[in-house]
């Protein structure tokens, strides 16, 4: 169901547009320090179109033939903190191949390295991308192997609280399917900056085995993406990209690990299989820019802070991804959960309209998705309740977002609307099953995923 912003819906109160333009102005203070450091078009917004097949790192080959194609983020996510047991000595001496599942495929890839988090500079010697040859597998198709390089050269070295990315490579990724990206480091850089409840199983080795195909070294196992926060691809399949933010009904917890269920990839392979139909419906990825337990506007402790709001990380999480048409915005359930009373509703919509003005500023379109039910879960209260109906009842009248995905209609138990249909219940009564996940993205309009900014009146 959508309506949208500039239709005929009331303007949002006088206490609403206070509170809006001070959120405004204390984000665009602080996102000026959180990110940047990447290539922009004219409008602001990360695009490459009919790029040379060797992008960024096409000085370092003259001969690089070209490639039509839109470079598009097939894969990513999101930063979230230092990982705990790794303060002292980092992953230092050690292979970590991280499995991530694309959304698009493509002629050529590179790779976002980030050290957000650590207390001295990451020195990376080597580092790799390849196809997996089985989903449950560190084995990579031999043939797919590809070494990568940071301005021509293996090594780099990422500065504390930066990040980095690779020259590109010349390598076939296909949509729907699982890639290695490898990276060893010599020598110890304080806390690894990485993604928990991945709910995907990566790899680790000890030694330089970055460009080892086998797999066969690689027996430690870990659940967290570590370093790697963004996988971009020349498609010729895709021409924009989808970012998801959201909280932990986003990032996939209680969906089932290594089975890539969490709304935003059922999503994705609702446009591809759309497309291959022949409907008139977007060529775009989707990539989750997911945490758990993540609000839209408080930060949790730390410098930079761990688990970064919504409103602090928009600029790198989804500003940042290239080509971003559409964010779909999912936040606000934590902002009511864990405030130590009642949360002000009208504080929780200015900021997701704080959200949507900096995406329009850059060009982007904003879908937003009510509030989903918690009643049983432990954090349940009447009042919580009547905050997260207001909420939503603001979300439905078009005073928000550009378009709307209705996630509390469509999970909602109508005999107790309070609460989750039993069917898509996980249990705890806040996150969905795998079911349930797969009820989400099936409410998406596949038209409302069409990108661009509504014109201004």
């Amino acid at each position: 169901m959508t309506r949208g912003r500039d239709g005929d819906a009331e303007a949002p109160p006088a206490k609403q547009r206070a509170l809006l333009a001070a959120i405004v102005a204390a984000i665009v203070a602080v996102s000026a320090t959180i990110y940047v450091g990447a290539d922009v078009g004219a409008d602001g917004r990360m695009r490459e179109r009919d790029t040379l097949a060797g992008g960024r790192g096409a000085r370092h080959d003259p001969a690089a033939p070209a490639s039509a194609g839109t470079w598009v983020t097939s894969w990513a996510t999101s930063p979230v903190a230092g990982e705990p047991g790794t303060e002292t000595t980092g992953l230092a001496g050690r292979s970590v191949r991280n499995v991530v599942h694309t959304s698009a495929g493509g002629t050529s890839a590179r790779v976002t390295l980030s050290n957000l988090y650590g207390q001295s500079p990451l020195t990376i010697t080597h580092a790799s991308i390849a196809v997996s040859a089985d989903p449950d597998t560190a084995e990579a198709l031999a043939e797919t192997m590809r070494p990568l390089t940071f301005a021509g050269s293996p090594t780099v070295v990422v500065p504390a609280g930066e990040q980095v990315t690779s020259d590109v490579a010349r390598i076939a990724v296909p949509h729907d399917g699982d890639v290695l990206i490898t990276t060893y480091s010599p020598t110890a850089s304080g806390p690894v900056t990485h993604h928990p409840h991945a709910r995907q199983i990566s790899y680790v080795a000890d030694g330089e085995h970055t460009l080892d195909a086998t797999g066969a070294v690689y027996t430690g196992q870990s659940k967290v993406w570590r370093y790697v926060t963004a996988l971009d691809v020349l498609s010729n399949e895709s021409d924009g990209t989808v970012v998801a933010l959201g909280d932990s009904l986003t990032d996939g917890a209680t969906s089932t690990t290594g089975e890539n269920n969490r709304w935003p990839d059922v999503l994705s392979d609702r446009l591809r299989e759309a497309v291959e139909d022949g409907r008139d419906v977007p060529h775009h990825s989707v990539v989750n820019e997911g945490i758990s337990g993540n609000q839209l506007l408080a930060d949790r402790l730390g410098r930079p802070a761990t688990n970064p709001s919504g409103l602090n990380r928009f600029e790198r999480d989804v500003l940042g991804r290239t080509d971003v048409e559409v964010v779909v915005v999912a936040l606000g359930i934590n902002d009511i959960l864990r405030h130590p009373g009642t949360a002000d509703p009208d504080t929780i919509v200015a900021g997701l309209n704080a959200l949507v003005e900096r995406a329009h500023a850059r060009g982007v379109k904003v879908v937003g998705a009510t509030l989903m039910p918690f009643g049983g879960h432990g954090g349940y209260t009447d009042a919580r309740e009547d905050v997260r109906q207001r909420i939503n009842a603001e979300i439905r009248a078009g005073r928000v977002f550009d378009a709307v995905v209705d996630f509390d209609e469509a999970l909602r138990d109508p005999y107790d609307p309070r609460r989750f249909r039993p069917e898509y219940d996980s249990g705890d009564h806040l996150h969905p099953n795998d079911r349930g996940y797969t009820r989400m993205a099936e409410e998406f309009d596949l038209d409302d995923l069409k990108g661009g900014a509504p014109a201004r009146l």
